[in-house]
């Protein structure tokens, strides 16, 4: 079954050296010999992302949080600024997903989902909570039998995480046209206590919803036989909503709401059972993170596609009357053309632009109150799961990395960068015969995630972060050059 829709810096620096230009202060520069080309040199192994930005206005403050797929199986987490440079980059042997700044225990806290990939678009690992200097604060695991899902890692006021899982059970699926005794995905909503692990809340999709709200066929590899499962709700989001749950699922294209005492579902929106009278122009599909606002209006990201053809996707704020059972159109964000088969997700930002993340098309935008586009984002790997925009400051645990090598005569070329440093606006370079001997031989300001200067050679480099009111924010260890 598919949907279709007809509508639609610094001025000067403070003390040390004059400040060093031309072609010696330039960014990376060429790769120096031995080193990867095209690559960090202070960061082996690693390349750019290659995010490209296009920006057409004025954007809310804060960095943005992704998590671009490497292949199927692995994804980094990646803070940039505006330009799609790099803040920090966090490689992972796993997938990673969700990365975004939350609050626990009244700090702000940096925390993303990191597992396995398993087939039918979901997985199973644990939610990860780094603190201000990128030291790991928690990890958190679902409980009872289950493990964590990539869909959801949120936490709560109350120091508890929400979780969903996606456990493999039987059931009877008769009534959608497969075998009686069918192997399929249950979902279940975990609430748990994050210092303790201890789980306060698990709620069953199968114990409270029919699976004949399917709106998802059998398929060959999913038709509910003995390795091959079906997934019948394919739930993707869940807020705390007061004395409520807010649920988005996926594969019955509805948003459901879950009293928390009982577990029993309020009412549906969307989908073949809503209890809500859902106009044209406000009609979603397939859609992600569904979230309530501050002002109680909901978001989410509409797909909008289940095959090529259907959508475009867009992100919607929608007008809810509990009472009426009415939902309207507020506003709809996108730009008529651009699709996110699966993925993907809408962040309301302060003053009143909105950022939609394209999922699997790897693109992101930021919108004004209005739906004008005022950034673009595109070459996010294979996609990213969600996008976020936040304040973030931050002081990683690790100095600085440098690296240095001659580049003739006299001279030598040295590079550094500091992963995770939000606050670096200049680099101060200290040399000298040892590091009981070092004075200032330059400053420059950053230019990226690495920066190189060209300075007079010498035995010893030590490179020094400074922000903007020319503080020292942080040292590398001296370097023997």
């Amino acid at each position: 079954m598919s949907f279709t829709r007809r509508g639609f810096f610094m001025s000067g620096l403070v003390g040390g050296a004059a400040l060093l230009s031309g072609a010696g202060a330039g960014g990376r520069g060429a790769a120096e010999p031995g080193t990867d080309a095209g690559g960090y040199v202070t960061l082996p192994g690693v390349r750019p992302p290659g995010l490209k930005a296009r920006r057409l206005g004025r954007t809310a403050p804060g960095l943005l949080f992704l998590g671009p797929f490497r292949g199927k199986d692995a994804a980094d987490a990646l803070i940039v600024d505006d330009r799609g440079e790099p803040v920090w980059i966090h490689r992972s042997d796993r997938l990673v997903t969700d990365l975004r700044v939350q609050t626990y225990e009244g700090e702000p806290v940096l925390t993303y989902w990191e597992g396995e990939r398993r087939p039918g678009g979901h997985g199973v690992g644990v939610g990860v909570v780094l603190g201000r200097d990128y030291r790991r604060v928690a990890e958190v695991h679902a409980g009872n039998g289950v493990r964590g899902d990539l869909h959801e890692f949120l936490l709560t006021e109350r120091g508890t995480a929400l979780f969903i899982a996606y456990p493999e059970v039987t059931a009877d699926m008769r009534p959608i046209g497969g075998p009686r005794d069918g192997r399929v995905l249950d979902n279940r909503v975990q609430e748990i206590d994050v210092k303790t692990g201890e789980v306060l809340l698990d709620w069953s999709a199968l114990d409270h919803l029919d699976i004949g709200e399917t709106l998802t066929p059998l398929a060959d590899n999913a038709d509910g036989s003995a390795g091959k499962p079906f997934d019948p709700i394919h739930l993707n989001s869940v807020q705390d909503d007061g004395e409520t749950l807010l649920l988005s699922a996926r594969n019955s294209c509805a948003l459901y709401s879950l009293d928390r005492n009982t577990g029993a579902v309020r009412w549906r929106m969307g989908g073949n059972r809503s209890d809500f009278t859902v106009p044209e122009d406000a009609a979603f599909a397939w859609q992600h993170d569904a979230r309530r606002q501050p002002d109680g209006t909901i978001s989410l990201f509409d797909n909008h596609i289940a095959k090529v053809g259907d959508g475009p996707s867009r992100g919607l704020v929608l007008e809810v009357d509990e009472t009426a059972r009415k939902v309207t159109l507020v506003s709809e964000f996108g730009d008529g053309k651009t699709f996110g088969l699966y993925m993907g997700n809408m962040q309301m930002l302060p003053g009143g632009n909105a950022l939609v993340g394209w999922g699997s098309t790897s693109a992101m935008t930021e919108f004004t109150a209005g739906g004008r586009p005022v950034l673009e984002i595109t070459g996010v790997g294979d996609g990213s799961y969600r996008a976020y925009r936040a304040a973030w400051s931050a002081r990683p645990a690790a100095g600085p990395a440098v690296a240095v090598a001659p580049v003739g005569g006299d001279r030598m070329r040295v590079h550094v960068s500091w992963n995770g440093a939000t606050d670096v606006v200049a680099w101060r370079f200290r040399t000298g015969p040892d590091p009981s001997r070092l004075a200032v031989a330059g400053t420059v300001r950053r230019t990226g995630f690495e920066t190189a200067a060209t300075l007079r050679r010498s035995q010893i480099v030590v490179a020094e972060g400074l922000a903007a009111d020319g503080s020292s924010l942080g040292r590398s260890a001296p370097r023997t050059v």
